[in-house]
């Protein structure tokens, strides 16, 4: 008799493991590629419609003083996956690609933990669909660091219907699931992620699924759905190219969204969207078409331009809705952040830098987690390259620079101080007039960088 009822104990207690683990929120990280501060109708856009993405807004807290971790593509990646910013995660500038770096050198250490391996040591089931630009080598691609399932591409840009690497030669294809190299030429790469994103969250299986959904766009090449550039033909080059790209990838949000109500999923799921850094000035961007409103600076650069973006989190079944917050957060806080809403014990908070953001997004009289923030690009061995400190409204960039021109820079400006409470444009250079501020701002950067030179020599 105890056989029949010890196997009954114990079949009760996988079902309510089971349904223990079904009710574990999933979890949604979008992440685009290069979009403006105001380049969504939540954020004042007067021209590019983002219905979407502002019902997401709607439903759920946004920022309007977020960072990301780095004004550029891989360390902006490395701080948002590891909770560091990306100088502690050990990643100082873009990933390399292959043909530059054949032994894999550079990329995200493999050492370092990254949101996919914290959720999947959790029992989450753990995917990267889209744009990775992390390293090269086994162990510094998706499927190394955590992921059990990527499709997309491993370089930083593609064309999105060929799927070659879109830089300078040699033009390599660039479209794999897991590591294998896969085709499907003359197919949108927008609609192939939607397609594998709905694939990945229909999967049936008891685990909550973490989706790391890295959209390529609105990066260059500007590819957007011809119906908007019909709708945006009222607009110049290049924003009408750049409005109708952005509003491609409000509808391929729309349509994910949608599957995930459809499959009663919707409610059960944690979305968090933010873009990577400011948007672009290149000229394989027409030399702009994105909106930082009146904010200086753009991709590349540490004025607001480059590193203040648009950031959201919809979760109405634990989160307000239709709220937002001043306060200033930074990319790095999404990893404690979405651990305490899953109820995840993070093993290695100490060693990162990243704040869990629940507190003040449960109650905005709460004051920031941050007091200094801190960024940088290049090798710091490096006396030029850019680096920036925030404390309070007072932030010191050091070598800065403003791709967009605007903004112009003289030798006397390589310490250039501003106060973001006077002056969010940045446009004057304080540093004469506040000499202490100067100073300490200054020390914690020296203090900041120093292990990093200790490493390089």
């Amino acid at each position: 008799m105890l056989k029949p009822l010890l196997t009954v104990w114990i079949f009760s207690c996988l079902l309510t493991i089971n349904l223990q683990a079904q009710r574990k929120p999933n979890v949604l990280v979008i992440l685009t590629d290069d979009q403006g501060y105001k380049d969504l109708g939540s954020y004042g856009s007067p021209d590019i419609k983002t219905l979407h993405l502002d019902n997401i807004a709607k439903r759920g807290v946004k920022f309007t003083q977020f960072y990301a971790g780095a004004p550029v593509c891989s360390p902006s990646r490395a701080a948002l996956l590891t909770g560091k910013y990306n100088f502690n995660a050990g990643l100082f500038g873009n990933v390399a690609p292959p043909h530059q770096d054949p032994e894999g050198k550079s990329g995200l250490p493999a050492s370092e933990i990254t949101m996919a391996e914290v959720f999947r040591d959790n029992g989450y089931r753990t995917a990267l669909i889209g744009k990775w630009h992390l390293g090269h080598i086994p162990e510094k691609l998706p499927n190394g660091q955590g992921f059990d399932y990527f499709f997309g591409h491993q370089r930083g840009c593609i064309d999105n219907y060929s799927h070659f690497f879109y830089w300078n030669g040699p033009n390599l294809h660039d479209l794999y699931q897991n590591q294998e190299e896969v085709y499907h030429p003359g197919q949108f790469f927008g609609d192939l992620m939607v397609s594998e994103l709905e694939g990945f969250v229909d999967k049936s299986t008891s685990k909550p699924f973490f989706a790391y959904w890295a959209i390529n766009m609105p990066h260059y090449p500007y590819q957007g759905d011809p119906r908007w550039l019909e709708e945006y033909a009222h607009l110049e080059t290049p924003r009408r190219e750049y409005a109708a790209f952005v509003s491609t990838i409000d509808d391929m949000i729309g349509e994910v969204y949608a599957h995930l109500e459809k499959t009663g999923k919707l409610d059960n799921t944690i979305i968090v969207f933010q873009s990577d850094h400011g948007h672009s000035v290149e000229e394989r961007a027409f030399f702009g078409g994105g909106d930082a409103g009146i904010f200086n600076g753009a991709k590349f650069s540490m004025l607001e331009g480059g590193i203040r973006v648009p950031a959201i989190i919809s979760y109405p079944a634990a989160l307000p809705q239709n709220e937002s917050r001043d306060h200033w957060a930074n990319s790095v806080d999404w990893l404690p952040t979405l651990a305490d809403l899953v109820q995840i014990p993070l093993q290695n908070s100490e060693s990162i830098d990243g704040k869990s953001l629940l507190p003040l997004l449960l109650n905005s009289n709460r004051s920031s987690p941050h007091e200094i923030m801190y960024w940088g690009t290049g090798n710091p061995e490096n006396k030029n390259h850019p680096w920036a400190v925030r404390k309070g409204p007072w932030k010191l960039l050091g070598n800065p620079s403003d791709p967009t021109g605007k903004l112009t820079f003289s030798e006397e400006d390589k310490l250039y101080l501003v106060n973001l409470e006077m002056d969010e444009t940045e446009s004057r250079n304080l540093s004469s007039e506040y000499p202490k501020e100067l100073n300490e701002l200054h020390r914690l950067y020296e203090i900041w960088v120093q292990p990093f030179l200790r490493k390089n020599r």
